[in-house]
């Protein structure tokens, strides 16, 4: 969902009441209630002409709409297939047709990333790889930022040897999850893990921990931890993308997201940038850019690893094609 998408349906679920947006928010991702969450709080006044003008969007877009299916199952299939392909669609299919509640995994999704480092801390590095390669990335590397480094090294170095979970791990795991969530008692079936799952998390990290990662996983296996350096994109690499990929990244960021990741930048991406925008609105970027005083480096992450979560949704979705890459006081 797009920042202008995020807003209206937040303008919506406040024109609802709390009762009617709570039965909406229940059907809703842990990340999709946390961005709404974070866009309700922020909205201080909408004016009456903009609440008009969502409502009737809302309505026109719904009022050919048939409130009911014969076949849901096979509606939700076609939905995810054509929007997902069918490699990623047919894992979320299994979970959304097979599953009628939520596992001890999808529990952990809404728990916050301290709380699951805490509960993982004593648990086997196996058993954390295996959990943390079914949450989102950006969960994931949260989680795994909060863990202690060498229980961190080993996690990641599984992950990344990971080719898929043995029926005896599934069950260590879900006596793990029912021991910490009281559920789960359902096998897990996705299988998952490898170099790439290791490299998206990897991305995330920041902080330098990325390269101690690394490095640890190079004393180990050589090959493997070329294989996913390889595989990892850092906001450097954003030079390497072409003007059509820079160009769409444009257009899902918002211009405060953008001035302050590119405050860390080097003069050739900053440039990069500028050079795919009208000349009006560079010279304002270049202006916010200048006008900015220095900023801490962890601010300047931040911003610069929501552009890069946006550019690999980009890329998920096919609009852009990412190359390799590899890889922190104010600036």
């Amino acid at each position: 969902m797009d920042e202008q998408g995020l807003t209206d349906a937040a303008i919506l679920l406040m024109s609802l009441g709390e009762e009617d947006a709570a039965l909406i928010l229940r059907h809703l991702s842990p990340k999709e209630v946390q961005k709404l969450g974070e866009t309700i709080a922020s909205t201080r006044s909408v004016s009456r002409e903009r609440l008009d003008e969502v409502i009737m969007r809302f309505a026109g877009s719904t009022s050919g709409q048939s409130l009911f299916r014969s076949d849901t199952g096979e509606y939700v299939r076609g939905v995810l297939q054509r929007a997902l392909g069918n490699d990623k669609a047919s894992m979320l299919i299994e979970r959304i047709l097979d599953d009628d509640s939520l596992t001890g995994i999808e529990n952990l999704k809404w728990m916050e990333p301290m709380s699951v480092a805490e509960m993982l801390r004593s648990e086997h590095p196996q058993i954390v790889a295996a959990i943390l390669v079914h949450l989102d990335p950006d969960q994931a590397a949260d989680v795994a930022r909060l863990l202690p480094d060498a229980m961190r090294n080993e996690v990641m170095y599984r992950i990344a040897t990971l080719e898929g979970i043995q029926p005896a791990a599934l069950e260590d795991l879900n006596e793990v999850l029912h021991r910490l969530m009281a559920g789960g008692e359902k096998p897990i079936k996705a299988s998952m893990g490898g170099a790439k799952t290791a490299a998206d998390m990897l991305n995330l990290l920041g902080g330098g921990m990325d390269t101690k990662v690394i490095e640890a996983v190079r004393m180990q296996n050589e090959d493997l931890a070329q294989e996913i350096m390889d595989m990892m994109f850092i906001f450097d690499d954003l030079l390497k993308l072409d003007d059509k990929a820079i160009q769409s990244l444009l257009k899902e960021v918002a211009s405060e997201t953008l001035i302050i990741a590119l405050k860390g930048a080097a003069p050739p991406l900053r440039e990069k940038f500028l050079g795919n925008m009208s000349s009006r609105a560079a010279d304002s970027l270049r202006e916010d850019l200048e006008s900015r005083g220095p900023m801490r480096l962890t601010e300047v992450e931040a911003q610069q690893k929501e552009i890069l979560k946006t550019l690999r949704r980009l890329a998920d979705e096919g609009q852009v094609v990412l190359g390799g890459g590899g890889g922190g006081d104010l600036v």
